[in-house]
């Protein structure tokens, strides 16, 4: 019996993962990537609850954990840097910080790593056309090649070109009114192990989160109503930061000088990705081109590397890939809707715009982080990372 021949578009945690199950059972699986290379570097990630489960029964766990960034906690503060409220991964486990935080790059390439032992990797190359049958379809990439899959695996970000093609006004955005860059800077002993969110008046704050590479992990942004910022040029985007930004003291003023110099500018509007439906026919979308719950949720690396495999675990025990997609809806969706669950109110107060704003939030924070409150705000303040009854999958490692 010939082997079902399975496309996967993204180098993606989701898409690295459905990868690493599938070609380890009865699957041709090829990962095809926009990139010209396997990009690492990234923000900081947390992986929780169901995502560490999945983790464990891939046999990667112990990788992670050495790569971890050694963040040990998260310290709200004030503009001379004192402690308001201090969240310890020592005290109460998984927090604002979870106990396995480490940089995207690294997990993505922890699995990465193990799938291209199995599944074939093209990169610099995406999908441009496809054309449906009844049992499969024909892909046109980029470079005019015409290939025939029987499945297609969807797994790219949150501004996916591919979801775009195949599935036209299909999905909607839900704005959360935050514009956000990540970049890296420079770090400083005096930088520390925890992590530091420090906002002011406008709606305007940023985290500070250290990495394993002693660099600096800057997450600066505004809550505002979206303007498509995430079109503008990087040259626009680092001078709206600039402007906005110019007045304020707290590490802005190092922020900024070190702006013009940085070569891993990310910058974008927080939007969730909702769709009625993941999948039709052969074609299905994973991670964040499904789904995006923002980093707001506390578990979007969790929701790929889980979802990676649930999809992969029903595609390997369904002949029919209609029946394997609705299988895998119907076991994540309670699990995305837990992710995209926080109300917008939650953002808003947290980035507050008036100086009574401002007070309001440093009085509640005082309060959160004493020791018989911090473990129940830090329970509130995330989403659920295990709200998802994990399936068991007879898939070989």
């Amino acid at each position: 019996m010939n082997k079902k021949k399975v496309l996967i578009t993204g180098a993606s945690i989701a898409g690295n993962t459905v990868a690493f199950w599938l070609s380890r059972q009865n699957f041709d699986v090829t990962v095809v990537e926009r990139a010209e290379s396997f990009r690492t570097g990234g923000q900081n990630v947390d992986i929780r609850g169901a995502g560490r489960i999945v983790l464990q029964r891939m046999g990667l766990e112990k990788k992670a954990i050495e790569l971890t960034t050694g963040e040990l906690g998260t310290d709200w503060v004030d503009e001379k840097d004192n402690v308001i409220a201090r969240f310890a991964v020592d005290d109460i486990g998984d927090g604002p910080t979870a106990e396995l935080e480490i940089m995207r790059g690294d997990i993505s390439e922890i699995i990465f790593e193990e799938s291209r032992k199995y599944a074939k990797y093209r990169f610099g190359e995406h999908i441009i056309a496809v054309s449906q049958h009844a049992d499969g379809s024909s892909v046109t990439f980029n470079n005019h090649q015409s290939e025939y899959y029987d499945i297609i695996v969807v797994a790219e970000g949150v501004g996916s070109s591919t979801r775009n093609l195949l599935f036209t006004n299909e999905y909607r955005m839900r704005y959360m009114d935050l514009t956000i860059a990540y970049f890296a800077i420079p770090g400083k002993e005096s930088d520390g192990k925890f992590s530091r969110q420090y906002n002011t008046v406008g709606g305007r704050g940023a985290t500070l989160k250290p990495g394993s590479d002693g660099k600096l992990r800057v997450y600066m942004g505004i809550h505002k109503v979206s303007e498509s910022e995430q079109k503008w040029s990087v040259e626009k985007q680092k001078e709206f930061l600039k402007e906005k930004f110019a007045k304020d003291g707290w590490e802005f003023p190092r922020i900024l000088t070190e702006l013009d110099g940085i070569d891993d500018f990310y910058f974008d509007v927080m939007r969730q990705v909702k769709m009625d439906k993941w999948s039709k026919k052969n074609l299905v979308l994973a991670g964040d081109a499904a789904w995006c719950a923002t980093p707001l949720s506390g578990i979007g690396t969790t929701l790929a590397i889980v979802g990676g495999y649930v999809l992969a675990g029903e595609i390997a025990k369904n002949d029919d890939p209609e029946k394997a997609f609705q299988a895998y809806e119907q076991i994540m969706r309670p699990f995305v809707d837990e992710g995209q669950g926080l109300p917008k109110i939650v953002p808003r107060l947290l980035w507050p715009h008036s100086r009574m704003g401002l007070l309001f939030l440093r009085f509640v924070m005082r309060i959160a982080g004493t020791k018989p409150v911090r473990k129940v705000f830090s329970k509130l303040y995330l989403r659920n990372s295990e709200k998802i009854e994990l399936p068991l999958y007879k898939l070989e490692i």
